[in-house]
Formats: C-alpha cells, structure tokens, sequence
C-alpha cells in the first residue's frame, strides 16, 4: 500500500481520499491480525506509516469540511 505525504494528500480528491482511507484501514486491520496472531511482519516500521497515512488523510478531510463550514 502507498505511503503518502501531506503534499500528496492535499492534493487528492474527496472521493480518492475516501477510497485510500479504506484501503489503508484494510491494510492496518490485516497487519495487526498477522501480529497478534504470533506472526513477524515483513516490515516492523510498515504499521506505523500506515496509522501516520491514515492520519494525514482524516486531518484532510476535517480541514476540507471545516473549509466548508466556514
């Protein structure tokens, strides 16, 4: 799955925003089942930059609803 950057996430659309957002929760979902079931993850550090991914995209999209309220 692809890491992005606040520069990249900026500049996605509302309905590409959504759609990595649930790719990404999809992702972490599965990295988390694969260690808490006593498996190794392939990239230790690959978990972490989802949750950040995930992160960037949902103050996005709150920064793009408060934009719009305003």
């Amino acid at each position: 799955m692809a890491i992005f950057r606040a520069h990249e996430v900026h500049q996605l659309s509302d309905v590409e925003l959504a759609e990595q957002l649930s790719k990404l929760q999809l992702d972490l979902m599965q990295g988390r089942g694969k260690v808490s079931a006593g498996g190794a993850p392939e990239n230790p550090g690959h978990i972490r930059e989802v949750r950040r991914t995930i992160a960037r995209i949902q103050t996005e999209q709150n920064a793009r609803r408060a934009g719009k309220q305003a």
